[in-house]
């Protein structure tokens, strides 16, 4: 079997994903990349590829030493990637995109602040934005992991935007999810400052978060 076909679903789904991303205008051209956690490394988009064009043997497989197989050249931020799923063992996907409204916000190097509730879906009462650095350098990936300490996405000051989730369909909900609340909070500074929730609403919201969603099991269907 070959390299790609030892995880072809996840690769067509990565792809489908690396689509959607565009589609949706959460990312633009061949900007952004994805990652998804396999034994013994990760998967990754390749380095400036249309997504359009891409076939699964164009995913490349990253060790967590930088070695990397297959017969592309990976994205120019894997060790943004690779440092990630190393630090968080819970997270299996990361999703990196310049979405408008994320990246105008890094731009002016502004957090997110706790302007609605829902702020708390990534993890915190905020959604950080780390200090600039130069795309695809190792003081860039060490600046996104201590913006994401305590929390699953954060901005990238003057570059864009990261989400964490446990699969790729929860690490694009939640990539959405924020550049909705950018958008909203971009909207809101037009009129003025956005009142913000205190300290301990957002304690009671985070608490809620925990069952947010949850559905019960349902009972085994007879006959």
């Amino acid at each position: 079997m070959s390299r790609a076909g030892e995880h072809l679903a996840l690769r067509e789904s990565m792809i489908a994903t690396a689509r959607r991303m565009n589609a949706s205008a959460l990312n633009q051209g061949t900007s952004g990349n994805l990652s998804v956690r396999v034994e013994g490394g990760f998967l990754l988009t390749p380095t400036g590829m249309d997504y359009d064009a891409l076939v699964p043997e164009d995913l490349v497989l990253m060790r967590f030493d930088g070695r990397h197989e297959g017969r592309r050249s990976p994205s120019s931020e894997w060790q943004l990637h690779r440092d990630l799923l190393a630090a968080r063992p819970e997270v299996g996907a990361v999703l990196h995109a310049h979405s408008m409204f994320c990246t105008t916000l890094a731009c002016l190097h502004r957090d997110i602040p706790a302007f609605h509730y829902m702020v708390s879906a990534a993890g915190g009462t905020d959604v950080r934005c780390a200090p600039y650095a130069t795309f695809g350098t190792a003081e860039l990936a060490a600046n996104v992991l201590a913006a994401l300490d305590g929390r699953k996405a954060c901005l990238m000051a003057n570059h864009g935007m990261v989400a964490l989730g446990k699969d790729l369909a929860s690490a694009f909900k939640l990539a959405v999810e924020v550049e909705t609340l950018a958008a909203m909070y971009w909207r809101a500074l037009q009129v003025g400052e956005p009142v913000l929730l205190d300290g301990a609403e957002m304690a009671r919201v985070l608490e809620k978060f925990k069952t947010y969603g949850q559905q019960p099991a349902l009972p085994p269907r007879e006959g």
